[in-house]
C-alpha cells in the first residue's frame, strides 16, 4: 500500500486531495502557477495530523504545510514528490475566557475570524494586516507575523500565551499556557513562533486578547520630508500617552499609484514627498478625540506636516485604510517583485537613495513604489525591472539586499526567509546563529522532512 493510501486510512476520503486536484488549486493567493503535490492532506484533529507525520516519518516523505498561503517568500512551495499537509478543516474557536482575556483555537482559523470573535466579547486581538480574510493563525504563528500595529502590539511572538505542536516524528507537545507569567524551565513555543514550519506543526494556541479600545482615531497627513516624518513620528508617540497604535508611511510614487486607482479626488493631496497614516486607540472618546487633534495641530505649527485629514466615521476610516492595504495595485507593472525589510530609521533615506540610483543605472525604466510600517522600520518596497529574465530578479535581488548588511538591517521584516531569502540570510545572521539554527533543525526534524529547502537546511 502506498503513503498516500495510509494516509487515506487515517483521514477519511474527506482528508484527502490527489495530486490532479491540488493542480486544481493556486499556489497562493496572488500566484497564477497550480499547487504540484502527490497528495493534499487534510486532517480534522491533531490525532490525525499526529499519526500522518509519524507516518511521513517512517517512510522519509517530505511534508510541506499549507496555511492561508498569503506569503511572499514560497515559504509554501512543494514539488510533485511532496504531501502537502493543509490545516484548512482544523478551524475552531474551542474557548473563549473574557475574564482571562485569552482564546484557544484550532491553527486553520482565519486571523480575521479570531478578530471578530474577540470583538462580540468587548475585546480585541491586535494583529492585524490586509490579508486577515485568508490568513490563517497558524501561519501568522509560524511567520511571526507583523502588520500594521506592532508599535504598540509587538509582533505576533507578543499574542502568544501556549502553543500545540506535532513534532515532525509525531510526537505532540502540548503547552497550552494560559497565564502572563510563567518562569518554569524553557518558554518551548518560541522554538515554533517564526520558524516557519521547519520545526513542528502548530495546531493549536492560545492567543492573548486585549480590552476592546472605546476610541479610535485615524488621520492622513502629508509631509514634505523623511526627517520631519521621524520628528511627528516622536512627538505623536510622546503626546498620544501610549495610545499610538499605526504609523504608517506611503511614498508619493506608492500614494499616487493607489489614489488614482479610486479615480476621485485623494483625501489629501498627491504633492508631499510622503504620506503618513496613523491611528491612536484608547478608552476616553472625548478626550482623546481633542488630544489627537491638538497633536496634529502641534505638528502643523512647528511645520513638520503640510495637510491633514481626520476620519469623522467608521466609513471615512475605512477608505483611509483602503489606500494602504491597496497593495495590488502595483501588480499593473510586470514582472513585479515584492521585497519586505527591515532598517534602522535614521539609514532609510540613504539606503532609498542608493536603491534609486542603482535602479536608474541597471534598468531606467524600472517602476519604484515604497511603503511600510515607518514606526518599527519596516519598508515594503514593490519593484518593476520591465526585464522578464530570472537573472533580472536575481540581479535585484542582490542590489535590494546586499547594502542591508553593512546598514545593520534585515533582509525580512515580517514576511520571514522561506526559500526566497534563504541565500541572503548570511547577511543578517552570524555564521554562529546559522550553525544554532541548523542544529536546531537537525534535533527537531532528524530526517529532515518538514518543509525541506525553506529557512536553513540541516546541520
Amino acid at each position: 500500500m502506498g503513503i498516500v493510501e495510509r494516509i487515506r486510512a487515517i483521514v477519511g476520503e474527506r482528508g484527502v486531495l490527489d495530486g490532479r486536484e491540488a493542480a486544481l488549486r493556486k499556489a497562493g493567493i496572488w500566484r497564477d502557477d497550480s499547487i504540484k503535490a502527490r497528495a493534499i492532506i487534510r486532517p480534522r484533529t491533531t490525532d490525525e495530523l499526529s499519526a500522518v507525520l509519524e507516518c511521513c516519518h517512517a517512510a522519509g516523505q517530505a511534508v510541506v504545510i499549507h496555511g492561508g498561503l498569503t506569503g511572499l517568500v514560497r515559504g509554501a512551495d512543494s514539488t510533485a514528490s511532496d504531501i502537502v499537509l493543509s490545516l484548512e478543516r482544523m478551524r475552531d474557536i474551542e474557548a473563549m475566557d473574557p475574564i482571562g482575556r485569552t482564546v484557544t483555537v484550532q491553527a486553520g482559523v482565519p486571523l480575521q475570524q479570531v478578530q471578530e470573535a474577540a470583538e462580540a466579547h468587548g475585546l480585541m486581538f491586535p494583529l492585524d494586516l490586509g490579508a486577515r480574510g485568508s490568513a490563517q493563525i497558524g501561519g501568522n504563528i509560524a511567520t511571526n507575523a507583523g502588520g500594521n500595529r506592532v508599535i504598540r502590539f509587538g509582533m505576533v511572538r507578543d499574542m502568544v500565551l501556549g502553543l500545540e505542536v506535532v513534532l515532525a516524528d509525531g510526537t505532540v507537545i502540548s503547552a497550552l499556557n494560559q497565564m502572563l507569567k510563567n518562569n518554569a524551565g524553557y518558554d518551548l513555543k518560541q522554538l515554533f513562533i517564526g520558524t516557519e514550519g521547519t520545526l513542528g506543526v502548530i495546531t493549536r494556541a492560545v492567543l492573548r486578547l486585549r480590552e476592546a479600545p472605546r476610541s479610535r482615531s485615524t488621520a492622513l497627513v502629508g509631509i514634505n520630508e523623511f526627517d520631519a516624518a521621524v520628528q511627528f513620528l516622536r512627538l505623536a508617540d510622546s503626546g498620544l500617552g501610549g495610545m499610538l497604535s499605526a504609523f504608517e508611511v506611503m511614498w508619493r510614487d506608492f500614494y499616487s499609484l493607489v489614489t488614482a486607482a479610486t479615480r476621485g479626488k485623494p483625501p489629501v493631496d498627491d504633492g508631499f514627498g510622503l504620506y503618513v497614516l496613523l491611528e491612536a486607540l484608547g478608552g476616553d472618546p472625548a478626550g482623546d478625540e481633542s488630544r489627537f487633534e491638538n497633536i496634529l495641530s502641534a505638528a502643523i505649527e512647528r511645520g513638520l506636516i503640510g495637510d491633514a485629514v481626520v476620519a469623522k466615521s467608521d466609513a471615512q476610516r475605512t477608505a483611509l485604510w483602503a489606500l494602504r492595504d491597496d497593495v495590488e495595485q502595483v501588480f499593473q507593472y510586470s514582472p513585479m517583485q515584492i521585497f519586505d525589510v527591515s532598517l534602522p530609521l535614521t539609514t532609510i533615506p540613504g539606503y532609498l537613495d542608493l536603491l534609486r540610483q542603482s535602479l536608474e543605472a541597471q534598468w531606467p525604466q524600472n517602476r519604484l513604489f515604497v511603503f511600510g510600517h515607518l514606526g518599527d522600520g519596516n519598508l515594503h518596497l514593490a519593484i518593476s525591472t520591465a526585464d522578464p529574465d530570472p537573472a533580472a530578479q536575481r540581479q535585484l535581488e542582490e542590489i535590494v539586499y546586499r547594502p542591508l548588511g553593512e546598514l545593520g538591517g534585515s533582509v525580512s521584516a515580517e514576511h520571514g526567509i522561506g526559500m526566497d531569502k534563504k541565500p541572503y540570510l548570511r547577511l543578517c545572521r552570524s555564521e554562529t546563529e546559522i550553525s544554532l539554527m541548523k542544529g536546531l533543525k537537525a534535533a527537531l526534524d532528524p530526517a529532515a522532512i518538514l518543509n525541506p529547502g525553506k529557512v536553513v537546511d540541516p546541520a
